[in-house]
């Protein structure tokens, strides 16, 4: 391999990105608009819900009652209807998501120390935001209960005979969705960046009959490989500091471990990523064929691979299909550095995974690239 000739490819594909403003947008400027979206947007913590109040015993038991789900941050009380048919007319056109409904004869009830059911009315369309709020509105009921034994019996809640759980969270204890997100984002950077644009390079060369150029000169597949790859691998790199950064002095993200050993472990993704850009490259004819064929790829790692949703919640079959996505393997790692501080001895398997990805998708690419080129 000729090194001057080689750097001279790379510094032709420099130049090629520079001269492309809308290139550079797209490296630049999109992955911190898909940070702040991801940071804000995609959040699962439900806070603040549009709820109703249908309150028929009012009297202070019940607005004491309705308070309790006030003060919780879960909750905000935009409407007091009168009829269960108003509160689901409310529900049903998505002006609320939730309705308390406090019978009357609560205020009696309580006082004379009965048990009494109140319903709470939950809008299950989205279950995400379901299952939070049925958990919220237990919470705050039973907190309510403690309320009520304690002033009216005199009954310590603390004292009581019986099983007190004591959550703990690790690592992320005030459970915040962007700790979650953004270490998912610099992994999907990672691998969407160099796979999209080493395909698009390289079909952009086939498109515009470069190729055939390129291939009657002494330069060899694998300078013409490198050269292709090297621009978007130091792109893909300022990429995921750049989210690094916004993340930890924007959002607040911890950094528990090495970032030295982060970037060593994605630069050792870096050739699987790069391995299935020239692989797309050597199947598609056109640029559209490889953007397509690229955000199939992305789409099938964003779904199975552990961006959005566990692993574990997935049927069997489709958890068994989890093993060959490269991208499952590489969340564990940034999230695992990131927010747990763990090390190789920890995540051994998942670099082991990503080792043999790399290999075999390399050198299955890299031949049939070669045989494309003759």
């Amino acid at each position: 391999m000729n090194i001057l000739r080689t750097f001279a490819l790379i510094r032709k594909e420099f130049l090629h990105i520079i001269r492309d403003p809308r290139t550079l947008a797209v490296m630049f400027i999109i992955p911190i608009v898909e940070l702040m979206f991801m940071g804000y947007a995609a959040t699962t913590n439900i806070e603040h819900l549009r709820t109703a109040v249908l309150d028929g015993d009012k009297t202070a038991a019940s607005r004491e009652l309705a308070e309790a789900y006030r003060a919780s941050s879960y909750f905000d009380i935009v409407y007091y209807v009168e009829s269960e048919q108003e509160l689901g007319r409310l529900v049903d056109g998505g002006q609320v998501r939730a309705g308390l409904i406090i019978p009357t004869g609560y205020s009696e009830g309580i006082a004379a120390g009965n048990q009494v059911q109140v319903a709470f009315v939950i809008d299950g369309s989205d279950p995400s935001v379901a299952n939070t709020v049925f958990a919220a509105s237990q919470s705050v009921g039973q907190a309510q209960t403690m309320r009520i034994l304690e002033r009216t019996m005199g009954i310590d809640p603390d004292n009581m005979p019986g099983v007190q759980v004591r959550p703990r969270v690790w690592y992320n204890p005030e459970m915040k969705s962007a700790n979650f997100m953004i270490p998912g984002i610099m992994g999907l950077i990672l691998y969407f960046m160099t796979c999209l644009f080493t395909a698009m390079s390289i079909v952009r060369e086939r498109e515009q009959g470069t190729i055939e150029q390129l291939i009657v000169t002494p330069i060899k597949p694998l300078e013409l490989i490198i050269a292709k790859v090297a621009p978007y691998v130091f792109v893909a790199f300022f990429d995921v500091l750049e989210v690094l950064a916004i993340g930890v002095f924007w959002f607040g993200v911890p950094v528990r471990g090495s970032l030295g050993l982060l970037l060593g472990l994605s630069a050792l993704f870096l050739v699987t990523s790069l391995g299935i850009g020239i692989f797309i490259s050597s199947v598609a004819n056109t640029q559209q064929e490889a953007m397509l064929l690229a955000f199939l790829t992305m789409f099938l790692s964003i779904f199975l691979g552990g961006f959005f949703f566990p692993i574990e919640a997935m049927p069997g079959w489709l958890q068994a299909i989890t093993y060959i996505i490269p991208l499952r393997y590489l969340l564990v790692i940034i999230r695992g550095i990131i927010l747990k501080g763990v090390g190789l001895q920890i995540l051994y398997q998942q670099v082991v995974a990503i080792v043999i990805f790399g290999v075999a998708i390399m050198l299955l690419a890299s031949s049939r690239f070669r045989k494309r080129l003759e």
